[in-house]
């Protein structure tokens, strides 16, 4: 790095304590990169993001109080030129989607962090998009599928809570029938064995969460 250079500063939302420090013995040994604030949830990434404006933000997902997305959301709102790399435990297709239409310029998933993390702060720093290569072949895997639709999404929903068709007809105000017919397609859509079968792939392509 040139005498001139000034260091990528960065912003890092955790909840677990342990994974932040992780990220600050990392940042630290690099000289071009610097972690100038740490936030333990959305409320205060917002907050940290307001008053120290990092070129890149680290963002975990799943938090209490304000997660991830709708934290990114808000910040993207209020600074439209914000740099902000997922960080997440979760690879499932729907949840990479989320992230990058809230606006996330990276989606990594921790437990390559050593392998990937810096390579990524930089470049999403220089203006480009990355993700993790779990994150991108989940996208690949099911760019063709059929979309479920929000009716589909909120059976699912329910099926996963281990309500029977009869219970999500009077839930939501249905018939039975329409209920068999939506659980047919997503079975279909889902390449899903059965009900319980569908709701286990919901929950790992993060199509759903309980």
């Amino acid at each position: 790095m040139s005498a001139e250079a000034v260091p990528i500063r960065i912003l890092a939302v955790d909840d677990h304590p342990i994974v932040r420090q992780g990220i600050a013995g990392l940042v630290a040994v690099h000289s071009d990169m610097s972690l100038v604030a740490e936030a333990s949830n959305g409320r205060e990434a917002i907050q940290q993001f307001r008053v120290h404006h990092p070129a890149v933000t680290l963002m975990d997902l799943q938090m209490p109080e304000m997660n991830g997305l709708d934290a990114t959301i808000a910040i993207r709102g209020e600074f439209p030129e914000a740099r902000i790399i997922v960080l997440t435990t979760y690879a499932g297709d729907a949840q990479v989607l989320r992230a990058l239409k809230a606006g996330a310029r990276g989606y990594l998933l921790k437990n390559s962090l050593h392998k990937e993390l810096l390579d990524t702060i930089r470049a999403v720093h220089a203006g480009k998009k990355a993700l993790s290569v779990d994150a991108a072949y989940q996208l690949a895997e099911h760019a063709t599928d059929d979309a479920l639709s929000p009716a589909e999404i909120r059976v699912l929903r329910l099926i996963a809570e281990g309500n029977a068709n009869k219970d999500i007809a009077a839930h939501l105000s249905v018939s039975e029938e329409t209920v068999k017919g939506q659980v047919r397609n997503i079975l279909s859509k889902l390449s899903a064995n059965d009900r319980t079968h569908a709701a286990m792939i919901a929950l790992k392509r993060g199509i759903i969460e309980l």
